[in-house]
């Protein structure tokens, strides 16, 4: 069911609206409607909570984190030590968005970056940190120049310093550019490219809430996980939760949606957390270019497995999750982070790619797999041998050079990957890999028999003739 919100999103479109007077503006329009705005709330749990309270609070917000995995955020800040002891603590904001597919948070740090600053003050105070790192992807300027401009005003208003809101808890908070890499989107990845060192993941354990950057305790956040915080925070964390549809299973809120790929609007937007596939393509992106069907759907940025509107819910079981959706569309199911599990997939970073039917299954498998096999660190020999495998087979296929039998070695490499890399990007290779081999097998085969060729094959949409 689609609820349109706008906590995150109002100052979207607002006359110069990332700046400290829009943002301060838009707190005395959250006064009038019976919540707090602004830096109010970071001042309230400054001045009026312990660091307990706060976490607690965090907990009942049920804010699944915002950038892939969908873990919860409150109780990941339980994991920091309670005490602050030789070793500082530290927030690391997680806004390197080189998810395919996702331009969310982007959309934050240019039109509301004082939430994104105002997160950070509340959650350093909530897990003891006095220091906080955004981490952005260099490629995003005006980000990072919004964020930097951001940063200089709330230290000037005394909202960051030594005392912030007059509190003897200092607390700053700096810009990291990234390099482009993408898998220093991985959380390890990121603490390295901080400290200066090689993206590349670290094995786990120590995990980063005992030995994270510097070798410091570290809670790590998505950007729109920590832009949130305000909110729900300002609303109250169980009211900010209930606004979802899906509060009863634990996933809470509100969320930013990305719709694009072959749909007549590619838009960003705020919704209560619950809004079905069918509902974002047709009642948000305006339905597909050219009037054409859907062929299949990547619900979470490129690394989630693709769904296919035929799918349908298998759940007869009364006591299961799903039931309620059972025979029913996978395309009308709740998008959240337990559903979409239910049904194959993950929700990722709920930025959704519409592909129209049309579109070449077996060459959207090669474009993503070139993407994998470049960005692969080669630290695991799975992932680096194994996406460079994917992506040379796939070819063969596309150039109807390959046999049944390496339609089957596709299935094994993929499966080879799973399970055996240091960090997801292995599994990030793999699923989408085998999703699109399982799920358009008979195309695949048309190409070993000849009936296709790759010179008719497209990834764009024409008007149907």
């Amino acid at each position: 069911m689609i609820k349109r919100t706008d906590y995150l999103t109002r100052t979207y479109g607002k006359p110069e609206g990332w700046s400290l007077r829009a943002y301060e503006a838009n707190e005395a329009n959250e006064a009038n409607e019976g919540g707090l705005g602004g830096y109010q709330v970071a001042r309230r749990v400054l001045t009026g909570m312990t660091r307990e309270q706060v976490v607690d609070e965090a907990k009942k917000a049920n804010i699944r984190g915002r950038g892939g995995a969908g873990f919860p955020m409150g109780v990941k800040w339980s994991f920091m030590p309670k005490t602050v002891g030789a070793k500082p603590h530290y927030l690391v904001v997680n806004a390197d968005e080189g998810e395919p597919g996702t331009h969310k948070d982007r959309t934050l740090m240019e039109l509301n970056p004082h939430a994104c600053v105002e997160g950070c003050i509340i959650a350093c105070y909530g897990i003891g940190a006095h220091i906080a790192y955004i981490y952005v992807r260099d490629e995003l300027h005006l980000s990072k120049a919004r964020l930097e401009a951001a940063i200089l005003e709330a230290r000037a208003k005394g909202y960051l310093g030594d005392t912030p809101f007059g509190k003897d808890w200092p607390i700053e908070v700096h810009v990291h550019s990234g390099a482009g890499a993408y898998i220093c989107g991985e959380e390890t990845s990121m603490l390295n490219s901080i400290e200066g060192r090689r993206g590349e993941p670290r094995m786990k354990p120590p995990f980063p809430a005992n030995a994270g950057v510097f070798g410091c305790p570290t809670t790590v956040n998505n950007l729109e996980t920590i832009a949130a915080v305000p909110t729900a925070f300002g609303m109250g964390a169980e009211a900010f939760s209930k606004l979802s549809i899906l509060h009863g299973i634990g996933d809470g809120g509100v969320r930013l949606y990305g719709v694009n790929g072959h749909v007549k609007k590619g838009v960003v937007v705020e919704l209560a957390v619950g809004p079905t596939l069918n509902e974002l393509i047709y009642d948000i992106g305006g339905g597909v270019q050219g009037d054409r069907g859907v062929l299949c759907v990547i619900p979470g940025g490129s690394s989630t497995p693709v769904l296919r509107p035929e799918e349908t819910v298998n759940a007869p079981d009364e006591r299961l999750p799903l039931h309620p959706w059972h025979g029913k569309s996978v395309f009308d199911v709740p998008l959240g982070v337990d559903t979409m599990r239910g049904v194959g997939t993950m929700l990722g970073t709920c930025c959704v790619t519409v592909i129209a039917q049309g579109t070449d299954p077996v060459w959207c498998m090669q474009n993503l797999m070139q993407f994998y096999r470049h960005e692969s660190c080669g630290q695991c020999t799975p992932c680096r041998e194994g996406s460079a495998w994917l992506e040379r087979t796939t070819s063969k296929v596309l150039d109807g050079k390959a046999s049944i039998g390496e339609l089957h070695d596709l299935h094994d490499i993929a499966n080879g990957i799973m399970g055996n890399t240091i960090c997801a990007f292995g599994e990030g290779t793999a699923m989408p890999a085998l999703a699109f081999i399982q799920k358009f097998r008979a195309e695949f085969e048309q190409y070993v028999r000849g009936e296709r060729k790759r010179a008719d094959a497209t990834l764009t949409v024409e008007p149907w003739s």
